[in-house]
C-alpha cells in the first residue's frame, strides 16, 4: 500500500516525504498554546488562555494525520527498520497525545492559573522540541 501511494505520488510531481510537512500542525499549535497560555497570565490577556486551548485541541486533531505520514515515510524510506530515533519519536509522539488528551479534557481556559495543567503545557512543550531535534537528526542526520 505504501509504495502504491508513493508511486502516485510522483506521478504527479511530488517526490517529498509525506511527514515533514504535516507535522506543522501538532507543533506548531503546541507552540502556539504554551505561547497563549504564558499571555493569559499578564492580567489584560487572560482571555488569551482560551486560545491556548484551542491550540491544544487543534493540535490533537493534527496528530493522527501526522502519524500516519510519519508511519509511511518510515516504511518507504527506512524499509520499516527499527532504530533508536524512530522508536524515540514514537515513544514522544505517544507522551505528547497524552499530554494534549489530559490538558483538553483538564484545563479551565476560562481561569488560568500557573498550576499541574499549566506545567503539562510545558511538558507538551518540551516533548514537541523533542520529537522536532529527533526528526531533523534521523531525516538530516
Amino acid at each position: 500500500m505504501t509504495e502504491i501511494i508513493f508511486e502516485f505520488l510522483n506521478k504527479i510531481g511530488f517526490a517529498h516525504p509525506l511527514h515533514p510537512a504535516l507535522t506543522h500542525i501538532p507543533m506548531g499549535m503546541v507552540m502556539g498554546a504554551i505561547t497563549f497560555r504564558a499571555a493569559s497570565f499578564l492580567p489584560k490577556l487572560r482571555y488569551l488562555a482560551k486560545t491556548g486551548y484551542h491550540c491544544i485541541i487543534l493540535g490533537l486533531l493534527g496528530i493522527l494525520p501526522t502519524a500516519f505520514a510519519g508511519y509511511l515515510d518510515w516504511q518507504h524510506t527506512f524499509g520499516g527498520e527499527w532504530e533508536f530515533l524512530i522508536i524515540l519519536k514514537m515513544t514522544l509522539a505517544i507522551v505528547l497525545t497524552i499530554l494534549l488528551v489530559t490538558i483538553a479534557f483538564m484545563d479551565d481556559s476560562e481561569n488560568p492559573r500557573f498550576d499541574k495543567k499549566t506545567f503539562f503545557y510545558v511538558l507538551a512543550f518540551l516533548v514537541a522540541i523533542g520529537l522536532g531535534f529527533s526528526g531533523g537528526q534521523l531525516q538530516y542526520g
